[in-house]
């Protein structure tokens, strides 16, 4: 069973306002990413928000770890509810294929270009609770290494909303999202 993760904690400073809220064709990129998720994974969670559509959870261990943080709060949550693995995505990554879990597995693997948007078995929850509570580097691409993990180059690229000019763009291209 897979777990989808939507991680939903940044501060959107490029953005200059809650990113998750923000409208891409008439649906909030929060809605549109736990629908992306549902329809390829068993349950979803949302990490870093106190309010969604599903069921929330906090960062682990504590806010402000960036994506790890979500990333590692998911993996516990998988852990401890008969999850094999999680399938994470950024709140304001879309543009998927049907078949992202399909493309990522078996985990670990994430994808090349966005490395947030990866496939991590359940099991690596002490591993990354471990690399977070030490001095080493904190990052995805750090964990990824720890864990072996696989650079996945996807079918389609996903598309990423940093900026207001960002989902401007994403705006004019919105039909068939």
């Amino acid at each position: 069973m897979i777990l989808g993760a939507v991680l939903a904690g940044g501060q959107s400073t490029r953005f200059g306002s809650d990113k998750a809220l923000a409208e891409l064709a008439g649906q909030t990129l929060l809605a549109r990413a736990v629908a992306t998720l549902a329809s390829q994974c068993q349950a979803v969670v949302v990490v870093g928000r106190s309010e969604a559509p599903v069921p929330c959870l906090s960062d682990r261990p504590r806010a402000g770890m960036g994506p790890l943080g979500g990333i590692a709060a998911a993996l516990q949550y998988a852990a401890q509810n008969g999850f094999d693995a999680v399938l994470t995505t950024a709140v304001d990554s879309f543009g998927y294929d049907d078949d992202l879990a399909t493309q990522l597995s078996p985990a670990p693997a994430y994808c090349a270009s966005q490395p947030v948007i990866g496939l991590w078995p359940a099991s690596a929850a002490p591993v990354l609770d471990a690399l977070l509570a030490g001095n080493g580097k904190h990052s995805l691409r750090a964990f990824a290494e720890t864990l072996g993990a696989r650079a996945v180059a996807l079918d389609s690229i996903p598309h990423n909303i940093n900026t207001p000019a960002d989902l401007a763009a994403a705006q004019e291209h919105a039909h068939g999202l």
